[in-house]
C-alpha cells in the first residue's frame, strides 16, 4: 500500500502503484490512476493479467456539486463464436500441465480457449467517462515500463516459472521470456516488451479500433480460424462495456457495494455477510473456537446452497485436495483527496498462450477455465458474459466510503473479502492486521487453514470438519488489497 500527497493506493506491484501515484501527482482522479494502474498491471504482472483479459471497476464519485455516482463497470470477457456455424461452437482448446510444489494442476489453454477479452476497452471507456487527464498522460507509466523493461520481483518470478509452459507456448511468449542463451526468466531479469510498448503508443490516437474494428481484429479472425479458436471479427466488433447498479448489501451498521449478476462472486458473498450477521461475533475472542467454528459454519452453508444451483463439481471425499494455483487475477484498490474512489478486478485467467500479433499482447483462456462454466463448457451462446468470481467492493458506513477492497483468488475471492471485512466491522482491528490475519476456506468438502491459529481452534475444527492445515502462508487463500 502506498499513500501519496493526493490518494491511497493497494495494488499487486510497487510499479503498478508507483503508477497510479504518478498520475495522482499529477492532478488526475481515482478514475485516471486507476487507468494507469490497469495499465501498468498489465506489464508488471504478466502472469496475472492482461490487455487480452477482463474484468471490473466499482466506482463511486464525489462530485465537487455534491452529485454522486456509484457505477460497476462490467468489462468481464464475453463467450465467442458470433457468426460461426453451430457445430462449430465446442471446445477446441488443449490441457498443459503446470508442476506446483505439492501437486500437478491442469489447465486448459489454446486459441480454443480464449473469450472475447474486455480489459483495454474496460480501460479506455471508464477514462472517457470519469477520467480527467490527457489518456495519452494516463497510459505514459505504463508504456515506459514496457519500453524501458521491468525487473522481476520474487514473485512475479514464481508466478511466470509456475506458468512457463503457457508463457512460452508461442514465438512470442518464447522471445518475451527466454534469453538468446535459452535460460527462461527469473527473479532480477529485466523483461521488456517493445511491442506492447508500441501498441500502447498508439492509443491515443487509435483508442483501440484496431484491436476491437479493424486491422487486428481481422488478423485474429484469421488466425482463429486457422488454430480452431472461436473468437471472431463479430465478436471483437460488437463487445460493449457494461454500466451496472451495484449490489448493495447490509452488514451490521455498513453497507457494502459489490459486484452484482451476472457475476456470482458478489452474490455469493453478500449471502455470506447475511449470515454472518446473525452471528454475535463482537461477543467473542478473535480466532476462539467459537469465532472460527461460526466462520466456518457460514462458508460451509454458503456453499452447500452454490452447490445446489450449479452442476459443478465439487470433487470427491477423499482426503485433503491438493494446492490450487491462485488464478491468474489482480486488484487495484485507489482513493484520493477528493473522495472519489475506485476497487478494480482484472484477470487473464492463465493466459491462453496465445498473443494479438505484433502487441505482446496475450489473450485469455476464460473458456478454458471450469470454475467459470459451472454448467459446462459452452453451454452459454455466443455473446454473453462470462460468470465471474470478482468481487470489486466499498464498504460504505454513515455514508462516507470506509474501505475500497477486492481480492485475487478465484473461489477464494468471497471467502478473503468476507474475513477481511468481518476483521474490520467485527473485531476494529487495523487494516494491515485484518489483511495478515490467517483465514480459513471450505472447498467443498475440506476446510483449508491458513496457519497461525490457535492450537485449541485447531483441534475443535479438527472435530467438526476435514481439516488441511497448511505449514505456510500462500496466496491460495487470496490476496486482499484494500485502503481505508
Amino acid at each position: 500500500m502506498i499513500r501519496g500527497a493526493k490518494g491511497i493506493v493497494a495494488a499487486g506491484h510497487p510499479q503498478v502503484s508507483a503508477a497510479a501515484i504518478k498520475i495522482l501527482a499529477a492532478g488526475g482522479n481515482a478514475f485516471d490512476a486507476a487507468v494507469a494502474a490497469g495499465l501498468a498491471s498489465t506489464v508488471a504482472e504478466p502472469a496475472l493479467t492482461s490487455l487480452g483479459g477482463g474484468g471490473f471497476l466499482l466506482a463511486r464519485t464525489n462530485g465537487i456539486d455534491g452529485t454522486r455516482e456509484e457505477i460497476l463497470f462490467d468489462f468481464f470477457a464475453d463467450t465467442p463464436g458470433l457468426g460461426l456455424q453451430v457445430e462449430l461452437l465446442e471446445p477446441h482448446f488443449f490441457p498443459v500441465t503446470v508442476h506446483f510444489p505439492a501437486s500437478d494442476q491442469i489447465f486448459n489453454v489454446g486459441l480454443g480457449s480464449v473469450a472475447v477479452p474486455g480489459n483495454l476497452k474496460g480501460f479506455l471507456h471508464i477514462h472517457q467517462r470519469l477520467g480527467r487527464l490527457p489518456l495519452q498522460q494516463v497510459i505514459e507509466p505504463a508504456l515506459r515500463l514496457a519500453a524501458d523493461g521491468l525487473v522481476l520481483n520474487d514473485s512475479q518470478a514464481y508466478f511466470l516459472n509456475l506458468l512457463r509452459p503457457i508463457m512460452t507456448l508461442s514465438p512470442t511468449g518464447r522471445k518475451l521470456y527466454i534469453s538468446n542463451s535459452g535460460r527462461y526468466v527469473t527473479s532480477g531479469d529485466r523483461i521488456v516488451n517493445p511491442e506492447l510498448a508500441d501498441f500502447l503508443s498508439s492509443l491515443p490516437t487509435d483508442r483501440g479500433e484496431a484491436f476491437y474494428h479493424y486491422v487486428l481484429a481481422q488478423r485474429m479472425d484469421q488466425d482463429m480460424r486457422q488454430g480452431n479458436g472461436l473468437l471472431t471479427g463479430e465478436d471483437l466488433a460488437r463487445y460493449q462495456v457494461v454500466e451496472r447498479r451495484p449490489l448493495t448489501v447490509p452488514y451490521r451498521d455498513c453497507i457494502l457495494l459489490t459486484n452484482p449478476p451476472p457475476a456470482m462472486g458478489g452474490s455469493l458473498l453478500g449471502l455470506a455477510l447475511s449470515i454472518l450477521a446473525s452471528r454475535p461475533l463482537a461477543r467473542m475472542a478473535w480466532g476462539s473456537p467459537e469465532h472460527i467454528i461460526a466462520l466456518a459454519q457460514v462458508l460451509v452453508e454458503v456453499e452447500l446452497r452454490r452447490s445446489r444451483d450449479t452442476t459443478a463439481d465439487t470433487g470427491s471425499n477423499e482426503g485433503p485436495r491438493p494446492k490450487r494455483f491462485n488464478r491468474g487475477t489482480t486488484q487495484i484498490s485507489i482513493a484520493d483527496r477528493e473522495g472519489n474512489v475506485a476497487s478494480m478486478t482484472i484477470s487473464n485467467g492463465e493466459g491462453s498462450g496465445y498473443y494479438a500479433p505484433g502487441t505482446g499482447i496475450m489473450l485469455n483462456n476464460m473458456m478454458g477455465e471450469d470454475d467459470l462454466h459451472p454448467e459446462g463448457f459452452h453451454a452459454s451462446p455466443p455473446g454473453q458474459r462470462v460468470a465471474s468470481m470478482m468481487s470489486p467492493s466499498l464498504l460504505i458506513r454513515d455514508d462516507r466510503v470506509e474501505l475500497v477492497i477486492g481480492s485475487g483468488g478465484s473461489k477464494r475471492i468471497r471467502t478473503a473479502i468476507l474475513q477481511v471485512l468481518s476483521n474490520i466491522v467485527d473485531f476494529d482491528l487495523e487494516v494491515v492486521a485484518a489483511v495478515e490475519r490467517p483465514r480459513i476456506h471450505w472447498d467443498g468438502d475440506t476446510l483449508q487453514i491458513e496457519p497461525g491459529l490457535p492450537a485449541a481452534t485447531l483441534a475443535a475444527l479438527t472435530g467438526r470438519w476435514p481439516v488441511n492445515i497448511w505449514q505456510e502462508k500462500n496466496m491460495y487463500f487470496g490476496g486482499v488489497h484494500t485502503v481505508a
